[in-house]
């Protein structure tokens, strides 16, 4: 009877550590705590990731990025969970980016998301193994033009979207880490075919102020605007450096430091020549993209001639690689070490920074209303600023 007790006693308290514990792998990984390999390449289909890996992971690199879309209707169990482990075997970090569908009758406008689409890919992706500890979420596309939203611009619906996914996901599983959706840096304001990036931005915090606190990074489309054809020491609210900006407004509307992930930017081919292309990449990953808050830079695109980006692509139609891809290869990298699994013996003592999800049911504001009128004043004040320059 007595060793009955003690063996009660003894499974409550492993319990209990057990529970504690699991607090502490379920928390995100800071990628910027760990040696990172923040070179990538943006791809369209899982099959291109043999070549993927060959560039990003190329001279003293290890676990680079690539960022690749899934569609809504893509539910294809054993082809992504074939991607995944290609991933691991590979030492690649995916980067999902949600993605719906053209319209039938419309191939130049893709479908609004609904709700069941982020119920949808949350229970998908949540089903597959994954290479590395973070499970990185780009929540859509440009969703500051018309095309990429239903053929309207909707600064507010795309935030409760945003945030309806980052709830979604962490109830799945805590380890899914959100970012917001890569934002179209030429869009000028005009009605509701498109809104600049900026004012996007606020608008969404107009409409749910706290939308930017629920997400732990975003996404810049940091392409050399206008023409995709500016020099690569143009660094203005539309250029390379135009993350620099969007950081610096999403910093405020989260109250918190966001990291940045330039899933799509690169020259048009038809604009510059490809051997001062390959110049440009040079310099941009040895200046304005060695910027610390940087993840991940995964040019666009790594093969685009049967989608129709031959302009942007770093391969020829005949399989063979343009000056840029050549130099992209050669610049010399960094041997990332992601996390890759949380065992309790790899957590113990361990210097892997964790970012818990926040809690905001007590947030330390006297007079929230108040509080939320200034940020929103002086945001809006900052857009207007960024918006001049």
């Amino acid at each position: 009877m007595k060793k009955a007790s003690r063996l009660l006693i003894l499974s409550f308290f492993v319990l209990l550590f057990s529970h504690s514990l699991a607090r502490v792998v379920y928390a995100i990984a800071d990628p910027l705590s760990l040696p990172n390999n923040k070179f990538g390449v943006h791809i369209l289909f899982p099959s291109e990731i043999n070549d993927a890996a060959s560039l990003i992971n190329s001279n003293g690199g290890d676990f680079g990025y690539v960022t690749i879309p899934i569609q809504a209707g893509d539910r294809d169990l054993d082809k992504w969970q074939k991607f995944m482990d290609d991933a691991k075997t590979l030492h690649v970090i995916p980067i999902m980016r949600l993605a719906t569908e053209n319209y039938y009758f419309n191939n130049n406008v893709w479908r609004k998301p609904e709700p069941s689409d982020i119920l949808d890919f949350a229970n998908f992706l949540d089903s597959l193994k994954w290479p590395t500890a973070n499970r990185y979420i780009i929540v859509f596309n440009e969703t500051n033009r018309a095309d990429e939203w239903g053929g309207e611009t909707n600064a507010a619906e795309y935030a409760q979207i945003l945030s309806y996914a980052s709830d979604a996901f962490k109830a799945k599983n805590p380890d899914f880490f959100i970012i917001s959706a890569g934002l179209d840096n030429a869009a000028e304001n005009n009605g509701t075919t498109s809104r600049n990036q900026f004012t996007f931005m606020q608008e969404m915090y107009n409409a749910f102020p706290d939308v930017f606190t629920k997400i732990d990074g975003i996404s810049s489309h940091s392409y050399p605007n206008p023409g995709f054809r500016q020099p690569v020491n143009v660094l203005s609210r539309r250029s390379i450096a135009s993350f620099r900006y969007e950081k610096q407004l999403a910093d405020l509307l989260a109250d918190k430091d966001l990291p940045v992930f330039i899933t799509e930017t690169g020259w048009s081919k038809e604009e510059v020549d490809q051997y001062i292309i390959a110049s440009y990449y040079k310099t941009a990953f040895n200046s304005v993209w060695s910027d610390k808050s940087i993840v991940a830079v995964t040019p666009f695109l790594l093969s685009g001639t049967r989608a129709g980006f031959s302009q942007f692509s770093l391969t020829k139609e005949n399989g063979e690689h343009h000056e840029d891809y050549k130099v992209l290869k050669e610049i010399e990298k960094v041997k990332g070490e992601p996390l890759l699994a949380r065992t309790v013996e790899e957590l113990v003592g361990s210097q892997i920074r964790f970012i818990p999800r926040r809690d905001f049911s007590n947030h330390p504001q006297k007079n929230p209303s108040e509080a939320v009128k200034s940020k929103v004043v002086f945001a809006e004040r900052l857009v207007k600023w960024l918006l001049k320059i």
